[in-house]
């Protein structure tokens, strides 16, 4: 600590026991090595208080340091999951329209091979299916009563 070997403290013993004597040099050597044990109590007291609070300060700032990153892992998550939802919306979309197209098509696929069918099987009951289709189509049913003749479609115009 102060470089002092051990011919220095001899001499230091030396010269206490020629002023103090040798009655009172044993009391002299404990009350110094009292004060001896206070003063490494009191440093070793004040370098441990100095190093919990170093360790402290550093706990600090490592927190610090991991709420920032999960504030950003936050905000990341956060965008992504809005960009997930944003294409999971689009691409539903993008199905509806898929579907809408494809029942319209097979509506449109559909739609003569049942009027052939009906014409096909007109004859062989005996009625006419194709006209009951096409009564069908217009929401015509038969307790509608009869269907008013359209303008035009083969019966004369009054005369004025």
């Amino acid at each position: 600590m102060f470089d002092i070997g051990f011919s220095e403290l001899f001499v230091v013993a030396i010269v206490a026991l020629m002023v103090l004597g040798p009655e009172r040099l044993p009391r002299a050597a404990r009350f110094t090595g009292l004060w001896v044990r206070r003063a490494r109590a009191q440093w070793y007291s004040v370098k441990s208080e100095l190093e919990r609070e170093l360790a402290d300060d550093e706990l600090k700032k490592s927190l610090a340091r991991t709420r920032d990153e999960l504030r950003e892992l936050g905000t990341e998550l956060k965008n992504q999951g809005r960009d997930l939802h944003d294409d999971l919306r689009r691409e539903g979309q993008g199905i509806e329209k898929s579907v809408k197209h494809a029942e319209k098509s097979v509506k449109d696929a559909v739609a003569p091979v049942t009027r052939a069918a009906a014409t096909a099987a007109a004859p062989a009951l005996g009625h006419d299916a194709a006209e009951q289709d096409g009564d069908a189509m217009r929401g015509d049913t038969p307790d509608a009563g009869p269907a008013e003749p359209v303008a035009g479609a083969g019966t004369p115009d009054p005369q004025p």
